[in-house]
């Protein structure tokens, strides 16, 4: 319960401080619905959009994946534009009686410029606009998880008990990190690209834009149905895209 509720505190509280600004500044005549309402109207536009995000979010990883960031959030704009257009259409429709259809093409104009705004803001405060980067292969002389080679940026981060245990890799969840050890896993609240400098010194390397993985934990290799597949001593099995099956390939992976 706690962990979940830590979870979804950082979304929720980013579509209450969207919402807060958007009702201040009141675009597109919103004001005009006064106080509470513009609030209420904003806020639940922008948990709409959020909900929708999410929920484009796993599709997108696993057929987008590969795409510039520029682009990937260009894609995911469109996506949380398309159900919250039709919620301000029907708003529209339900306090100011029936509009032509053909306006409908300018509201997803408006709610877009929005949602490309707010997309890109949230991506750069995550470092995910970085393009679409290359495997880091790690540069330290010892296994994974040896402590003096992991930074204590992330070691602190984790549970007493998984501290001295090795990083087999590294998972982005949302806003949070999830940590695979032998010992087990932890969710903690951290972006990928500060992991994995923390942990630039271990053999490893970025398999996916959400995935970084310790060679040494890797114990089998799946190459069908046209995509890469790495699975850890654990049993997880952690993603290999396009972008970074090549280095990795030409690394000795598989």
């Amino acid at each position: 319960m706690k962990t979940t509720l830590r979870r979804l505190a950082p979304p929720v509280g980013l579509v209450l401080v969207q919402g807060t600004i958007l009702a201040i500044l009141g675009p597109y005549n919103t004001n005009e619905f006064g106080m509470p309402w513009v609030w209420i109207y904003w806020t639940s536009l922008m948990g709409l959009g959020l909900m929708a995000a999410y929920a484009f979010e796993r599709v997108f990883d696993r057929h987008l994946g590969d795409w510039p960031r520029p682009a990937y959030a260009v894609a995911q704009s469109i996506a949380v534009t398309l159900p919250v257009t039709l919620a301000v259409a029907g708003i529209q429709y339900l306090t100011g009686g029936p509009f032509p259809l053909e306006i409908l093409p300018m509201i997803f104009f408006f709610v877009w410029v929005i949602a490309i705004v707010i997309v890109t803001i949230t991506m750069v405060v995550e470092g995910r606009m970085g393009g679409s980067g290359s495997a880091r292969a790690g540069a330290g002389d010892g296994g994974p998880g040896e402590g003096p080679a992991i930074g204590a940026a992330l070691t602190e981060k984790l549970p007493v008990r998984l501290r001295e245990a090795p990083i087999l890799a590294l998972q982005a969840e949302d806003h949070y990190l999830r940590v695979h050890t032998p010992l087990g896993d932890s969710l903690i609240l951290m972006r990928l690209s500060d992991a994995i400098a923390a942990v630039e010194a271990l053999d490893g390397a970025r398999t996916h834009r959400s995935w970084w993985v310790a060679r040494e934990a890797v114990t089998d290799a799946d190459k069908s149905g046209g995509r890469a597949t790495l699975t850890l001593s654990t049993g997880v099995q952690a993603p290999v895209s396009r972008t970074h099956a090549r280095t990795l390939r030409e690394a000795g992976w598989f």
